[in-house]
């Protein structure tokens, strides 16, 4: 069952998972548990818009979204490893809503 769901990314009741994450279009499952730390940011030309998939600084891993350059808003999720997945869900506060409470306590929000 889903508790959050678009078109890349779908929140279920044991783990997040990321559509188009590996290529060719593999998808990508993380344990709520796995997740430390959930940030939003603001998207801006230089920050994420232009980004439709990959990394622009080996860093960070934007899974494929071919909207991303029409969406406002962005977030990294730290899994505790080098890359950090870089997501932009179409609706950001139901996504992060549901993150959250699946979020262990000692996680940083």
């Amino acid at each position: 069952m889903s508790e959050y769901k678009d078109r890349w990314i779908e929140c279920t009741d044991s783990a997040l998972v990321v559509r188009g994450y590996y290529f060719p279009w593999g998808s990508k499952r993380i344990p709520y548990a796995s997740i430390k730390s959930l940030d939003r940011f603001a998207m801006t030309a230089l920050r994420g818009k232009g980004r439709i998939w990959g990394s622009g600084d080996f860093v960070h891993w934007a899974n494929l979204d071919p909207r991303r350059p029409t969406k406002s808003v962005g977030f990294y999720l730290d899994v505790g490893r080098r890359v950090i997945p870089f997501l932009t869900p179409d609706d950001p506060e139901a996504f992060e809503q549901v993150l959250r409470a699946h979020m262990t306590p000692a996680a940083g929000r």
